[in-house]
């Protein structure tokens, strides 16, 4: 929503290490995300699409959606952090954090863990 500061943040983390952003707020976020083959358990606050079609859902450090886009795995549907953990990019808060699994999700549905973040150092690369 346009009062999402995690949001603003995360979009301002992307673009200060070469990503272009434009926000945009569906009426229905929930409906696209599900159009664009997102299941339920990956979802976060926001959704970002490339323009190559490749999905980017929630806190995801800008260092590893560069990773990926070198190199999209076969059958790649894009990269997941489902929830909002604490101190993800866009969700810091202070010295608190919350290590988590960066999923790659697949276009069959399924999932691996593409990077696990133990610490907030891992986030920028």
């Amino acid at each position: 929503s346009p009062t999402c500061g995690c949001c603003k943040e995360w979009v301002a983390h992307v673009e200060e290490r070469g990503f272009s952003a434009q926000n945009e707020h569906p009426d229905n976020l929930w409906g696209l995300k599900r159009e664009l083959g997102l299941q339920d358990q990956y979802a976060s606050c926001h959704t970002a699409v490339t323009e190559s079609g490749y999905v980017f859902e929630g806190h995801i450090p800008a260092h590893l959606i560069h990773q990926f886009l070198q190199a999209p795995p076969e059958d790649a549907l894009g990269l997941a952090v489902p929830g909002m953990p604490m101190g993800s990019p866009g969700m810091e808060m202070g010295d608190r954090f919350q290590a988590y699994d960066v999923l790659l999700l697949k276009r069959t549905g399924e999932h691996e863990v593409f990077a696990h973040i133990d610490s907030p150092q891992q986030q920028y690369h």
